[in-house]
């Protein structure tokens, strides 16, 4: 069985990221893509103008939570040498999936795993906090890592901690801490760290993006929303 159709039988049922009581009808999808016309009505380098974007947004569909990105191509890391620093190397397909809500909302463990890293990765326009579980179920070792947490989420954390499912885990930061990016949850599946702790790409160039695909497959299969 290929690691994408494991992912998918883990379970049959939709597992949470945030607070279950948030009902699935106040879910919305957004694009953030560099296809989206209103997006580019605006300028995403300022975080004043991004945050109103996201805001009004879910205000619009009556939500609380915005979610998508997975392969989309995004002109949001643009405003970083960090994604840039390399001619013919831009970074801007995200790997994984974006969850837009309050600064502050609680992080739980969508499946039991154990602490494999955490790191502040305060590159501009990185995630900010960071942590990573590892995870091992059906002799299948695999990674989860959730992006741009407040500081508290790893202020006291260790490694080979345990969370259970549907444990908290952290709390989302604010601009002044994630990054510079409206409050939201970064959440990607890895198979092979490739040696990270604490971090792991969580934006690819093209040219090596048939190798994330298979590395980092979309988290919906998992999540099932």
């Amino acid at each position: 069985m290929d690691f994408s159709k494991f992912l998918y039988n883990i379970r049959s049922v939709p597992l949470n990221l945030l607070d279950e009581s948030i009902p699935k009808s106040k879910y919305v999808p957004i694009n953030l893509s560099e296809y989206n016309q209103e997006l580019k009505a605006i300028d995403v380098s300022l975080v004043s103008e991004f945050s109103q974007f996201i805001n009004n947004y879910l205000k619009e569909h009556d939500a609380v939570v915005a979610y998508g990105g997975y392969l989309e191509e995004r002109n949001l890391y643009k405003r970083s040498a960090y994604f840039n620093g390399q001619a013919n190397q831009e970074r801007n397909i995200h790997l994984g999936i974006d969850f837009w809500c309050v600064d502050g909302a609680s992080i739980y463990a969508p499946l039991e795993g154990e602490v494999q890293g955490f790191k502040n990765n305060t590159n501009y326009g990185d995630y900010g906090p960071t942590i990573i579980l590892k995870h091992n179920i059906s002799g299948v070792t695999f990674y989860t890592l959730y992006g741009h947490l407040s500081l508290s989420s790893i202020k006291t954390l260790q490694i080979g901690k345990t969370f259970k499912q549907g444990e908290k885990i952290g709390a989302l930061g604010d601009s002044t801490i994630n990054g510079d990016y409206p409050p939201h949850l970064h959440f990607q599946i890895i198979k092979d760290l490739q040696g990270f702790t604490g971090d792991y790409p969580g934006v690819a160039n093209k040219d090596y993006l048939e190798f994330y695909k298979e590395n980092c497959p979309n988290p919906n299969l998992l999540l099932k929303f």
